[in-house]
């Protein structure tokens, strides 16, 4: 199994909403009512840019979530794997994981967290039925979703082309 570079990251991939809500509906609706402390992505040094392919790390208050998409739909969703101050070693790029490197990421930092949903989406391509995480905040949305075969962020309310589930 590869494991984006990330010595202790183990993906465990899932497709579809069901399949997602069984194996960890109830540890993020947990998170509801916690303040969000940090969010880490992968940063490639050499572009100043965000490694995408690599998780998404949302931490609240020391419980971290580790967020991944691969493929049209495949979702990983881990807890509490990834050491974000061990290095990420991936032939050919200089990686390391930063939390201070996008604004909207940072305005996120304190507020707490209102509701997590699933997003399935719903489009007529070969994405139907891919599931992305959004979490809800007292002043912004942050979704975490696939973007062809890597992570893609997204702020404020979601697509209309997304069936939102609550799991609050």
């Amino acid at each position: 199994m590869f494991n984006f570079g990330i010595e202790s990251y183990r993906p465990q991939w899932l497709n579809g909403r069901s399949a997602v809500v069984a194996g960890h509906g109830w540890q993020l609706r947990a998170f509801v009512g916690r303040p969000l402390t940090h969010v880490w992505l992968v940063w490639d040094v050499q572009d100043d840019e965000w490694f995408s392919d690599c998780p998404v790390l949302l931490d609240f208050r020391g419980e971290q979530v580790e967020i991944n998409h691969q493929r049209l739909d495949d979702l990983s969703i881990t807890w509490n794997t990834v050491v974000p101050h061990q290095p990420v070693l991936w032939a050919d790029f200089d990686l390391q994981w930063r939390h201070d490197m996008r604004a909207e990421l940072h305005a996120l930092q304190g507020q707490t967290l209102q509701d997590v949903e699933l997003l399935e989406w719903t489009g007529s391509d070969m994405a139907q039925g891919a599931v992305a995480v959004s979490f809800r905040f007292p002043h912004s949305q942050l979704t975490i979703a696939n973007a062809l075969d890597e992570n893609g962020l997204a702020f404020g309310p979601p697509e209309s082309h997304y069936r939102r589930h609550s799991l609050r």
